[in-house]
């Protein structure tokens, strides 16, 4: 048989490093408190390593050269007070009627609150700067348990410099009924709003955490970059709502990993509606027998906003169940990317891990990558998968249409009833409610 020529296919990427510097310097990490070390070694990771390129596997669809990284600085102390204020709604409970504490996070400064009930059980809700003279002991033994500042140059980043944070703590046993809110607010243009959470519920213990971020929109760049740590103990629930709603001109950047310990049960809910980019890594490790985790995505994109979302939910112990399920709706000249992948450890037997993506693309110049993925190195597990991409169907569109109903009243109909599976999901009114008014608002616009 003649053999035939060999043919080489070679792809040109169209971005190396972005070749790009921040203006930060070792002299702006605290040296001192409970921390000091870690932060130490957190900025010779961060010197060290390169901005992601496209050349790298998690990046190749999120491109960085525009990283405003030579213009943005640290807020000042007290920066906040000549800035915009934060709107009244974003204060209010989305969870309950009112909240059990409440942390503000703002551009050099802080405002915690925590109701005297919950402090005489022994529950500890501050932010990050308060925790270091407070609790400086529980604050060493919180950090670095779940994320590693090797993850990434931006991991590293909010690992080093952070300037607001949290430390949530609750006690073994502890049950709060009223959720615990925080808001981080970062406006301002050329600013990098740096930020670390730190969760920890312990053996037998329960709560429902809400935290969200958001800016206005500004007329310049700004950065965040955050670390989101959580653990969930034995026998322990939380139930963790996170909301993004950052201005068009913020690039977002976190890593963010729960783990869950034996018979543990976490509920995450995540809406996304904000920034000019964002690239988030949410990870979920099963770390205990009989551990189970639900991640619940919402977001909706217009413009020109590219939101890259990379998700993880990792089996690592017998008899564990993931259920993962994001949707998302494209308009403009947006774009989402998806990156799921479900991982069962060798002795992971038993595993009953699920995930789906479906997204909706409202424009023709809209665009939705959608990526699932499956590692199985363990026998007697069931592992599900699937992703979707497509458009209004056009037959329910015509009859709202032939029923009198205008174009973006019909249009919006649609978008609801394709989201219904996740406000199903969402056992918060409040939560829902924010989500259908960013529906209302984004399918308005042309």
């Amino acid at each position: 048989m003649e053999e035939k020529p060999r043919v080489v296919v070679s792809r040109s990427r169209r971005s190396e490093t972005p070749g790009k510097n921040f203006t930060f310097t070792a002299e702006m990490v605290p040296n001192s408190g409970s921390l000091a070390g870690y932060r130490q070694k957190a900025w010779q990771t961060f010197k060290r390593l390169s901005l992601p390129s496209m050349t790298e596997e998690a990046w190749r669809r999120t491109d960085l050269r525009e990283i405003p990284a030579e213009s943005v600085h640290l807020p000042t102390e007290g920066a906040f007070q000549k800035l915009a204020p934060i709107p009244s709604e974003l204060l209010k409970p989305l969870t309950a009627h009112e909240h059990g504490g409440q942390v503000i996070l703002l551009p050099g400064g802080a405002r915690p609150t925590l109701s005297p009930e919950l402090i005489r059980k022994g529950v500890i809700f501050t932010d990050l700067f308060t925790a270091e003279q407070e609790n400086p002991e529980l604050v060493a033994r919180m950090v670095g348990q779940t994320v590693n500042p090797e993850e990434g140059k931006f991991a590293a980043l909010a690992a080093c410099l952070s300037q607001n944070g949290i430390l949530l703590y609750i006690p073994k046993g502890v049950t709060v009924e009223q959720p615990l809110n925080s808001l981080l607010w970062g406006p301002g243009a050329n600013l990098a709003f740096l930020s670390h959470i730190l969760v920890w519920v312990d053996e037998g213990a329960s709560v429902t955490y809400v935290h969200e971020a958001a800016s206005p929109d500004e007329n310049g760049p700004a950065l965040h970059a955050g670390i989101v740590e959580i653990i969930v103990s034995d026998n322990a629930s939380l139930r963790f709502v996170e909301l993004q709603s950052w201005g068009r001109h913020v690039w977002n950047f976190s890593h963010e990993r729960v783990r869950v310990g034996r018979n543990g049960n976490l509920d995450w809910i995540f809406g996304a509606i904000g920034s000019r980019l964002t690239k988030n890594f949410s990870e979920l490790d099963l770390a205990g027998e009989g551990a189970t985790g639900r991640m619940s995505g919402f977001y909706f994109t217009d413009g020109n906003q590219h939101l890259d979302h990379d998700t993880q939910q990792n089996h690592l112990a017998p008899h564990t169940t993931s259920d993962l399920l994001f949707k998302g709706a494209l308009k403009g000249h947006s774009r989402s990317v998806w990156q799921g992948m479900i991982y069962v450890a060798v002795g992971a037997t038993k595993t009953d891990g699920y995930q789906a993506n479906r997204n909706l693309v409202l424009s023709p110049n809209a665009r939705a990558d959608s990526i699932p993925g499956l590692e199985i190195l363990a026998d007697d597990v069931r592992c599900t998968h699937g992703a979707t991409v497509g458009k209004l169907e056009q037959e329910p569109l015509f009859y709202l249409k032939s029923r009198g109903i205008p174009d973006k009243e019909a249009e919006r109909l649609l978008v609801e009833g394709f989201f219904d599976p996740i406000m199903q999901r969402i056992p918060f009114e409040g939560v829902r409610a924010r989500f259908q008014q960013a529906i209302h608002e984004k399918t308005a616009t042309q």
